[in-house]
């Protein structure tokens, strides 16, 4: 690498909030096979196996994450939560936030058809980018870099799995039952702006009422649904079938 090349790279190390020791780690996580393919003099190699290594890793930290961070959740719950993370649209997102499309080295024709911003390359070249953490560091440098990007995600995966069904069944229900549907209010917001609680009502007629707290609206209404479809179970007589003769 030329002293350019070593200059931009550490414009994303400042981003990524991490220092190589070995920059040409970072160097060929940001390597398109398409690159490597028109400049065969360089003998530069692809990202694509660290691409392989950092799903891996990236994999087995957010699964320690979770276990650690909800240990009331069902293998079920982990692993639809970790399936929402790790996948290409969430880890693109990310790739965005820090720019590293703007570092990726790209073949020609790649590069024309805008291979900069496509989700698949840059979701790929932030899984090259944990590997080549990890090979840099080790595996606790590794998880201490995934750890610090990824817990927002975390948060959020366990939001749309564990609530996300509770609103949706809510409706279904109070359509069934009372030919309403549920309405939703905030009482009260309380709290730090950077740790806001939010107190949500959600109210079927005059039939239930109940209320939720969450860390975003989103969630106060999911735990306020789900309360609600407590409260009406419990309204409901168990259904017995036909009477049975003793």
């Amino acid at each position: 690498m030329n002293s350019e090349r070593l200059e931009q790279l550490a414009g994303l190390e400042r981003a990524l909030g991490y220092k190589f020791k070995d920059p040409s780690f970072l160097d060929c996580a940001l390597t398109h096979r398409s690159f490597a393919n028109e400049n065969p003099d360089l003998m530069v190699q692809d990202n694509e196996r660290l691409e392989f290594l950092g799903d891996a890793v990236l994999t087995l930290c957010v699964s320690d994450m979770l276990m650690k961070k909800f240990p009331e959740c069902t293998e079920g719950d982990l692993s639809k939560i970790r399936s929402t993370i790790v996948n290409e649209r969430p880890l693109a997102g990310l790739a965005r936030e820090l720019r590293i499309g703007d570092y990726l080295l790209l073949g020609k024709g790649e590069d024309i058809s805008g291979g900069r911003s496509k989700s698949s390359l840059l979701a790929n070249a932030l899984e090259a980018i944990i590997a080549a953490v990890y090979c840099d560091a080790g595996f606790a440098g590794a998880f201490d870099f995934i750890a610090t990007r990824f817990n927002p995600l975390l948060e959020t995966g366990v939001a749309d799995v564990l609530y996300r069904d509770y609103k949706t069944s809510l409706q279904e229900a109070t359509q069934n039952l009372f030919r309403v549907i549920p309405r939703y209010s905030v009482i009260r917001e309380f709290g730090p702006d950077h740790d806001k609680v939010f107190q949500v009502r959600v109210s079927i007629g005059d039939v239930v009422c109940t209320v939720g707290l969450g860390r975003n609206k989103k969630e106060a209404e999911q735990r306020a649904a789900r309360k609600a479809l407590e409260a009406i179970e419990r309204l409901s007589p168990p259904d017995n079938g036909e009477d049975v003769q003793e």
